[in-house]
């Protein structure tokens, strides 16, 4: 066997793999599906029966002169219609009964696959999300999981009927004629000869397909998510071009791909001309012989007929199972990336937090060679509202994301209430942890949900509290649906202070004991930073509050301030003991800041 052949049998192998698991369930639905089809291929094995009957009672009274004989044949012929439509119409349900319940399985299993996906692309690190391209993903998630469902469908259950097919009715052929029988080994052995190779080479070219539509969704997520850009810097014309460029890459590998296919059916075809042919020679002349009956020469070139079909159709699936095996590929890639971050036989629920956070030693990089986090040590008591603040790139925003285990440090400890995070279900930990990051996300659906995905048992009154706690129900109010406005997708439809005003609504909601705050007032005019600041201060009011921030108001109203710089602490206190602190860069940092907000006013 060809290196090839082996790289194709282990891609189909491994979409295999994928697969099995969520046949559970429906194994009585396919066993009943494959009950119906080989009742199917029994009907079609019967079928041409009364035609043999036929021919050989009409043969037989060419040359006879009984009385009565015609009487008697026109009985035959009645009663062999009758049963060639007894046989078709059992033949036509069988199949009805097995493609429905084949295709119900296949939906199923394709509906618990992607959910299975789309379970473990969520359960992914963040670093993960980072590197990868959100358009491909949703294309595996969707495209190629649905290309896995329609070939189970369309080729899979008629091959499967074909291949049973075939297996019997060479048994019958071999027991009517074993010369002629021979003919239909000696095509299936020409047929695996021509299609050596094949198989590998079309899913070669639909893998490059499949990569190809995956780039373009690329493309068309990043160019409509970012359109005001493109707009404003006149890039319709470039990003035109490099899609037009994907698009004719994409289309070429697809033209290629079915172009094999369309080849190996060809080749198939004049392998069932030619074996035809040689049976119709050697038939007739056993006829003449009287080797045969010719009764038996049209069943036997009936049976060859129906035998050669599972030929043509290997041929016709081969390319969509190859297709299916690209696609299969591009969905175990995906199932095949390890969870840096989850539970294990350790993590255990931590029901009630009275909010103390510690960092020991914590140290985290991207690339290990220049660590954004360098040997962080950082304890903050229960309830106490901490500022975390520096110039850019100092590790701040890092910093924020060790808590809710958005990232894990490399070395070191994050501790809450004395215990390893580590040792926490990542379902406990986020349930204590309120997060309102700087890029504030709204989901697609009215505000109301979107304040209720703080806690979704929350009642009506429950979410309008924390709304007109988060200085947000007024806003809402005047909206033309208020609550039940839609949102349009990532909270278009509202300003960045509504949005962010919404957040924090939401953080209410969930009253958490520890609060996360990554640049909640980055952007917003004064006004608006005025009204996030109202709402945070009753968000972080006896919370454990870790803020990361650039707004000098919020890091003067916190408890504490933590100057970071190239990823060390290097200023901790007060913020009365900063201001006096001798180098005066926090001092300096504050009349800059203020001065910055005089001129934005």
């Amino acid at each position: 066997m060809s290196r090839k052949n082996r790289i194709d049998r282990a891609a189909l192998a491994r979409t295999l793999t994928i697969v099995r698991p969520h046949l559970r369930g429906q194994r009585t639905l396919m066993a009943g599906g494959i009950v119906a089809l080989l009742f199917e291929v029994a009907f079609r094995v019967l079928e041409p029966w009364p035609v043999k009957f036929v021919v050989d009672a009409v043969t037989a009274q060419l040359g006879a002169d009984v009385p009565g004989a015609a009487r008697a044949g026109v009985g035959l012929l009645v009663a062999c219609g009758a049963a060639v439509v007894v046989i078709v119409g059992l033949r036509a349900l069988s199949n009805y009964l097995a493609t429905v319940a084949f295709a119900l399985a296949g939906s199923r299993i394709a509906t618990k696959l992607r959910a299975a996906v789309f379970a473990h692309i969520q359960s992914l690190s963040s670093g993960y999300h980072a590197r990868s391209r959100r358009g491909d993903l949703v294309q595996r998630l969707v495209g190629d999981v649905g290309k896995l469902q329609d070939v189970a469908v369309t080729a899979g259950l008629p091959l499967l009927a074909n291949v049973i097919t075939l297996l019997v009715m060479a048994i019958v052929m071999a027991v009517l004629d074993p010369l002629l029988a021979c003919v239909v080994v000696l095509a299936a052995g020409a047929f695996a000869l021509s299609s050596r190779g094949s198989a590998q080479a079309i899913t070669q070219a639909s893998r490059k397909t499949r990569r190809g539509e995956g780039e373009l969704a690329n493309i068309a997520q990043e160019s409509l998510g970012a359109i005001d850009v493109v707009h404003a810097y006149g890039l319709e014309e470039e990003i035109g071009r490099g899609f037009a460029g994907s698009n004719q890459r994409t289309l070429a590998e697809g033209v290629r791909a079915k172009r094999l296919a369309a080849g190996l059916e060809r080749r198939t075809d004049v392998i069932v001309g030619v074996a035809t042919a040689l049976v119709l020679a050697g038939g007739g002349w056993r006829v003449l012989a009287g080797g045969m009956t010719p009764g038996d020469l049209v069943i036997f070139l009936t049976y060859l007929k129906t035998a050669m079909k599972p030929l043509r159709d290997l041929a016709k699936y081969t390319g969509r199972i190859a297709r299916a095996t690209a696609s299969g590929e591009r969905v175990a890639d995906v199932l095949d990336e390890p969870v840096e971050i989850g539970d294990d036989e350790m993590s255990r629920r931590f029901p009630a937090v009275r909010g103390q956070v510690e960092l020991r030693r914590v140290r985290f990089g991207h690339d290990p060679d220049t660590p954004t986090l360098m040997d962080i040590d950082l304890t903050v008591p229960a309830g106490q509202r901490i500022a975390v603040v520096g110039p850019s790139g100092a590790g701040k925003s890092t910093l924020s994301r060790l808590l809710p285990r958005l990232i894990d440090p490399d070395r070191g400890a994050v501790l809450l209430d004395g215990l390893d995070i580590r040792r926490i279900t990542l379902t406990s930990l986020r349930a204590h942890i309120a997060l309102v990051p700087q890029d504030t996300v709204l989901f697609s659906g009215t505000i109301r949900d979107n304040i209720r995905q703080g806690r979704l048992d929350a009642t009506e009154e429950e979410v309008e509290e924390a709304a007109r706690a988060a200085n947000a129900h007024d806003f809402i109010a005047v909206l033309p649906h208020a609550y039940d406005t839609p949102v349009g997708e990532r909270g278009g439809t509202l300003s960045g202070g509504q949005r962010q005003r919404i957040a924090i609504a939401r953080a209410l909601l969930r009253d958490a004991s520890v609060v996360v705050l990554d640049e909640a007032t980055t952007g917003l005019d004064p006004a608006a930073a005025a009204r996030v600041l109202e709402a945070i201060d009753r968000l972080t009011a006896g919370r454990t509050t870790l803020a990361i921030t650039h707004d000098a108001t919020m890091a003067l109203a916190s408890d504490r301030v933590v100057w970071m710089e190239d990823g060390r602490i290097v200023l901790d206190g007060t913020p009365e003991q900063l201001l006096a602190e001798p180098s005066g860069r926090f001092a300096a940092w504050v009349e800059a800041q203020l001065d910055g907000a005089q001129v934005g006013a």
